[in-house]
C-alpha cells in the first residue's frame, strides 16, 4: 500500500510553479498524494494539522520562508518532513545535503531516511537556520521578489552591496551562562543550522543536530572592513578574525536600547529584547541516506 503524503508546494517560490507537474510525476509512483495549495504561507501549518490523521508524512516545496511557515504544524503533528528545495537560498536543504535537482530530491523522500533535527526559538518563534539583527535585516528589507527571481542567490550579494555602505554600529548586551557582555556591533547572528543567506556559514563546525546555538557578532568600526571578512564568513571562519566575537550556548538573550527587528529564515518576525533557545531533537526530517 502506498504511503500517504500531504504535498504542499508554494507555487510563488522561485521554482514552484514551473516544476509542479514534474514533482507530481516523480512522487506518484511512491506515494498516494493529497495535494493542497495556498497563497498564504502562514496557512501551511493549519493545513498540516488538518491532515494529521490522513497522511504519513508532509512534503513541502518552496524556500526557507515556506519551510519556516510549516514548523508549528510539524511540531504539533510530528509528521516526518520531506523537503523539495524550490526557493532562492534553500539554506535548510543545503544544511541537510538535499540537492536542488527535483528527481534527486524526490528520490530522497521516497527512500525515507529520517533523522531528528534541532530547532532554534526566539521570543516563542521557531526557526531552522539563523536568526540575526543588524546588517542582515537591512539586506532582507532590500530584497524583493523580482530581485530574487531575476538573480537567484546572487540577489543576496546585490542587496548587500546596496545597503552595506550605510550600515552603522549599534550597542547591544549579550547575556549567556550568567555572563553579560556589552558590544558595539553591526550584526549579531545566532545559528541553529549551518547555512544562511544563500550559502554563508554561521560557524565552521555547526550542524543542525549538535544541540547548541552558535553566535557571532561583527564588532568592526567601519562598513568597508566587512569586505575582507566575506571569504571567512562564506566558510564559517569569521571567528578567527579580530573584531569578530563568537560564542555558543543553549540559551542566549540580547538587549538593545531601542527595539531592533530580527530576521529568521529570511523573514522579519520579532524584535529585541530577544530570548534565543535551542529545542533539541525537535522534528523528524527525511534526509539523504548516509
Amino acid at each position: 500500500m502506498s504511503r500517504r503524503a500531504l504535498l504542499l508546494v508554494n507555487r510563488f517560490s522561485r521554482r514552484g510553479k514551473e516544476n509542479f507537474s514534474e514533482i507530481v510525476r516523480q512522487l506518484q509512483p511512491n506515494f498516494h498524494l493529497l495535494e493542497e495549495s495556498t497563497e498564504q504561507p502562514r496557512q501551511i501549518s493549519d493545513l498540516i494539522r488538518q491532515y494529521r490523521h490522513q497522511v504519513d508524512l508532509v512534503i513541502v516545496g518552496g524556500g526557507d520562508g515556506t519551510l519556516n511557515a510549516a514548523i508549528e504544524g510539524l511540531i504539533d503533528t510530528q509528521l516526518p518532513l520531506g523537503i523539495l528545495p524550490l526557493g532562492t537560498a534553500n539554506d535548510l536543504a543545503r544544511t541537510l545535503a538535499i540537492p536542488t535537482s527535483i528527481p534527486k530530491a524526490c528520490q530522497i523522500i521516497a527512500d525515507s531516511e529520517v533523522k531528528y533535527i534541532d530547532l532554534g526559538k526566539v521570543n516563542g518563534k521557531y526557526f531552522f537556520n539563523v536568526a540575526s539583527l543588524g546588517l542582515s535585516v537591512e539586506i532582507t528589507q532590500q530584497l524583493s521578489g523580482e530581485l530574487k527571481r531575476r538573480w537567484g542567490v546572487l540577489a543576496y550579494a546585490i542587496a548587500a552591496l546596496q545597503v552595506i555602505y550605510r550600515t552603522r554600529p549599534f550597542k547591544a548586551e549579550i547575556c549567556y551562562l550568567d555572563r553579560s557582555i556589552q558590544v558595539r556591533t553591526i550584526q549579531i547572528a545566532i545559528g541553529n543550522g549551518r547555512y544562511y543567506g544563500g550559502g554563508m556559514v554561521v560557524d565552521d563546525d555547526a550542524t543542525i543536530e549538535d544541540s547548541k546555538l552558535d553566535l557571532y557578532s561583527l564588532e568592526i568600526r567601519n562598513w568597508w572592513q566587512i569586505f575582507p571578512l566575506i571569504p571567512a564568513i562564506m566558510r564559517g571562519k569569521q571567528g578567527n578574525w579580530p573584531g569578530v566575537r563568537t560564542l555558543e550556548g543553549q540559551e542566549i538573550e540580547i538587549y538593545t536600547r531601542k527595539p531592533y527587528p530580527i530576521n529568521t529564515d529570511g523573514e522579519i518576525i520579532t524584535h529585541t529584547p530577544a530570548k534565543f533557545q535551542l529545542v533539541p531533537q525537535a522534528l523528524p526530517v527525511i534526509v539523504p541516506k548516509a
